[in-house]
């Protein structure tokens, strides 16, 4: 299978996917006509013009917000282009073999996925969060240089097609392959993505392959932007907030920005002369990194002495916007803000004396492992300083059950799990026996996975009101966060297990023994990514289809006197464009006070109904499970009678979950999935779904599965033999979608809810 081809395919899906959601948002939006009600009328479509005039408005611009939009926006296509990479990883990882990707793919996407997730993903998305939010939080008209600004984001693009020149030559020349004799394609043919690991370790980063040049170079220019935004970021912070705002109350988000900054300026310039070093040996015939010159081991200290700040610069705008959203949904003002600045100050100075852990088993000399042990432990102490105000700081409070608390809420839990597990490998002998296995990788993950991205999701759900105008649909976005909490639980906590079982890491193939751990991994990192595309039509559809705001304090935050700079700017701006007066809120109350004499119902009490709930729809959907897969298999004994289906790749399902090729095992497996996966999908995603949650949903909603199963289960099935298994395939769903929503609406699971939904 061409890793390339199925890359970038998947990468058009989602693409074609969210341009689809645009168009049936825009199609589907009412615009409101004079008398006060809504038209639904055609919409005048978008002139050559005015789409000129808004592509250069967009590549000319200075202005913060929209230069943070477009920070975020690239973020983003990284994150999915990365994404795809570790769901195609993990896919692998399903058998011990390596019969889905050969181990040099493998080696590519493992290479791939750290550095564009790591580089093109995270930092982005946090300068634009910065971009957008930081004046506003400090009173500032603009960033300190808007034109240096812009610059800084123009510098990516480039960086990212640079980094990944290998997989677009790669697919250009397939294509053009069709018709074009290889020899003419010899030059795109030559370029392949790298397969040397994302740390780059020489001598495999001096092996012969031209892409890893420009991969280098890519690095190098990304790094440039990233220090001009550090650069921007320090001045405007310093030299451009209000006369209001000192030190003692600069909000908490702009500190550790400004700390993040400072890490930048001090450890990005060392990776660009790393990275220039680096191709002066391949190309020049230096030897800073070869075994006859400076060595590998040097590659190492300058790569992990900017490695390890990297960490850091990427969590602390995770913790800053964790300080700042958390207290807005526990009804209590942050607990120790002070002590939370000066954690953040000595993280920034301790993140510089700690890169060698990363090497205690390349033969550091004892006493300088050591030395870096003991630095490595301590810098756990700032963080925790930070876990302990956040646990205080939701103690006694008026907690509210909403996307961004959830959110909040587990990515404490997992941060803790992988804060600790960072304090076991500080620890030379423990590091010793695990640093080559999958406790490395489950304790990165949770970190990173664990905190960053959770705290970047309840970024855009607390201020999307702000950025857009509307409100998204809160229940899809309370339903999406729990999904993301729990698939990264599952997933990382069981590479956790596997590094107990010291499993190595980095390797394509692996022990039979190990496969039921990799399978429960691969099922949470499909959760992960159910979630995160679940976001991102949350997203798109609520930005011409949600409820438009008209308060500037959708989170009450007036009333526990939480009304930041932010919210007031956006509540001028609302003034001014339509007319919305300020609100004031009924009661004014101290953030430490409970909102009511008697205490509001408990996390827990909140919890209890909603489970009852689910439970009495998740037995409605298995009973309605059963009932479909029967129907649908009645249809395909009728495939198997003309012979366009084989029935014995039932028997594969079962070599899924580690049991032996067995017909009767594998249809216990696909009834087990038609009673409970399918299901409870179904049901959670019915209500966004187009119609009623009867037979059209169910319709829906066994034609979008349908495809999954043909993919599946084909068996090389040609012509007319192709046509009948995909039409019987079609009529199997349908028919298992009938089924499956007739009998839940027999047994009343899922009630439609009420417009407003949960907060």
């Amino acid at each position: 299978m061409n890793r390339a081809l199925m890359e970038v395919s998947l990468f058009s899906v989602v693409v074609i996917g969210c341009l689809l959601t645009i168009v049936l948002a825009r199609r589907a939006r009412g615009e409101p006509s004079p008398d006060g009600g809504y038209a639904t009328g055609h919409r005048r479509e978008l002139s050559l013009a005015e789409a000129k005039a808004a592509a250069i408005r967009w590549t000319t611009t200075t202005n913060h917000r929209e230069i943070g939009l477009l920070y975020i926006a690239f973020g983003t296509v990284a994150a999915i282009w990365g994404g795809i990479d570790a769901m195609m990883i993990r896919t692998h990882l399903l058998t011990p073999e390596a019969n889905l990707w050969t181990e040099q793919t493998y080696n590519e996407l493992f290479t791939m996925h750290g550095l564009t997730m790591l580089i093109f993903f995270v930092t982005p998305v946090f300068f634009g969060i910065g971009n957008y939010f930081l004046p506003l939080l400090i009173g500032a008209d603009d960033m300190a240089f808007p034109r240096l600004n812009a610059i800084g984001f123009w510098l990516l693009p480039p960086s990212l097609l640079l980094a990944r020149l290998g997989i677009v030559a790669e697919v250009t020349g397939a294509v053009l392959a069709v018709a074009v004799p290889n020899d003419w394609l010899s030059v795109l043919l030559a370029f392949q993505e790298p397969a040397i690991g994302w740390t780059m370790y020489p001598p495999l980063s001096l092996a012969p392959n031209p892409q890893t040049n420009f991969l280098l170079l890519g690095l190098h220019l990304s790094g440039i932007a990233t220090t001009i935004g550090g650069i921007n970021f320090i001045a405007t912070v310093v030299y451009e907030r209000d006369e209001s705002i000192g030190w003692a109350n600069l909000d908490i988000f702009s500190w550790n920005m400004l700390i993040t900054s400072a890490i930048v300026i001090f450890a990005f310039p060392l990776l660009g002369t790393a990275l220039l070093m680096l191709l002066l040996d391949r190309n020049f015939g230096t030897t800073f990194f070869a075994v006859e010159g400076g060595g590998p081991i040097l590659w190492q200290h300058l790569l992990w002495f900017w490695g390890h700040p990297e960490v850091y610069i990427i969590f602390l705008p995770a913790t800053g916007l964790m300080s700042l959203i958390l207290p807005k949904f526990v009804g209590r003002k942050l607990f120790g803000f002070k002590f939370i600045v000066y954690s953040t100050i000595a993280i920034g100075v301790l993140s510089f004396g700690v890169w060698a852990h990363h090497m205690f088993v390349t033969g550091v000399d004892p006493r300088i492992r050591a030395s870096f042990m003991a630095t490595s432990i301590a810098i756990a102490v700032p963080s925790a300083i930070k876990v302990f105000n956040w646990i205080t700081t939701m103690w006694n409070g008026d907690v509210r059950l909403a996307a961004p608390t959830i959110l909040c809420v587990g990515s404490v839990g997992l941060f803790i799990v992988g804060g600790v597990t960072g304090i076991f490998l500080a620890v030379i002998p423990v590091d010793i026996v695990y640093h080559g296995t999958y406790y490395v990788v489950g304790h990165f993950h949770l970190i990173l996975m664990g905190i960053i991205p959770f705290m970047m999701f309840a970024a855009s759900y607390y201020w999307y009101p702000m950025i857009t105008g509307r409100m998204y649909d809160r229940r899809l976005a309370i339903f999406q966060s729990s999904l993301l909490v729990i698939g990264s639980g599952l997933t990382f906590m069981t590479l956790m297990a596997l590094g107990f079982l010291e499993q190595p890491r980095r390797y394509a193939t692996y022990p039979a023994e190990y496969s039921g751990l990799h399978v429960v991994a691969t099922v949470g990192s499909f959760i992960i990514g159910i979630s995160v595309l679940m976001w991102l039509y949350n997203m798109l559809w609520s930005y011409f289809q949600g409820a438009r705001v008209e308060t500037a304090d959708p989170w009450e935050l007036k009333a526990t006197q939480q009304f930041t700079p932010e919210w007031q700017w956006f509540e001028d701006r609302l003034e001014r464009k339509h007319g919305i007066p300020p609100s004031e809120p009924e009661e004014v109350r101290p953030s430490y006070v409970p909102a009511q004499e008697e205490r509001p119902p408990s996390l827990y009490g909140r919890i209890v109904p909603v489970a009852r709930r689910a439970l009495s729809d998740a037995g409605a959907g298995a009973a309605g499970g059963f009932v479909g897969t029967l129907l649908l298999t009645g249809v395909l004994l009728v495939a198997v009678a003309l012979g366009v289906f084989d029935l014995e790749s039932f028997a594969n399902l079962a070599t899924l979950v580690g049991l032996p090729a067995n017909l009767a095992l594998g249809y216990g497996l696909f009834l087990f999935a038609g009673m409970t996966v399918w299901p409870l999908l179904f049901l959670s995603l019915g209500e966004y779904l187009p119609g009623e949650l009867t037979f059209i949903t169910g319709l829906w909603y066994a034609t979008v599965i349908a495809s999954g199963f043909v993919i599946a289960f084909y068996t090389g099935q040609t012509g007319l033999e192709l046509v009948t298994y995909l039409v019987f395939t079609l009529l199997a769903h349908w028919i298992y979608g009938l089924g499956l929503a007739g009998m839940i609406t027999y047994l009343g699971g899922r009630r439609p809810t009420s417009p407003e939904g949960p907060r």
